[in-house]
């Protein structure tokens, strides 16, 4: 599965770079290979891979709950602008939809899309003209209109 999804991968990067968001969402449900897929990327074209969160929650331990608020969209994006490379690769998201953090995970994708090329593993579906984040009555629930951003799912390649 990773090699057909990582050449979709390679090619909407390839498109994202005249979005506006240069952002590639990798949407499937947990445990679908997602990680493998981006593994594939990075050995293919040397963009940075980061796990979200490792990275972020290690410089979130010594904040208060209003000063990880507050800060977590900076912090995201130092870790994301740390490397030169004009593709990022994010892999394990899931803190970013934690509710007491209240953060728009979305927005904040899209924020770190304008300079640099983003490729996100969403662990979720598009469901008709949208994407979703877990299920319906679930805290960290989303649903968003699936546009200003790329999709590559399994169900495209097979």
């Amino acid at each position: 599965m990773a090699e057909p999804l990582a050449d979709s991968v390679i090619q909407r990067i390839g498109q994202a770079a005249d979005l506006y968001h240069r952002l590639v969402m990798l949407v499937a449900p947990p445990g679908a290979g997602k990680t493998a897929v981006l593994r594939a990327v990075r050995e293919r074209t040397a963009a940075p891979l980061v796990n979200v969160n490792l990275d972020l929650s290690r410089q979130l331990l010594d904040l208060t709950a209003r000063q990880r608020t507050l800060q977590l969209p900076h912090l995201l994006s130092n870790i994301v602008t740390s490397s030169a490379a004009e593709v990022t690769l994010l892999d394990n998201i899931e803190i970013l939809f934690d509710i007491t953090l209240k953060q728009d995970p979305l927005r904040l994708l899209q924020g770190l899309s304008r300079n640099r090329t983003v490729v996100a593993a969403w662990n979720g579906s598009i469901k008709g003209e949208h994407l979703a984040y877990a299920a319906p009555g679930y805290p960290e629930y989303r649903r968003y209109p699936s546009r200003d951003f790329l999709v590559v799912t399994p169900e495209a390649t097979a």
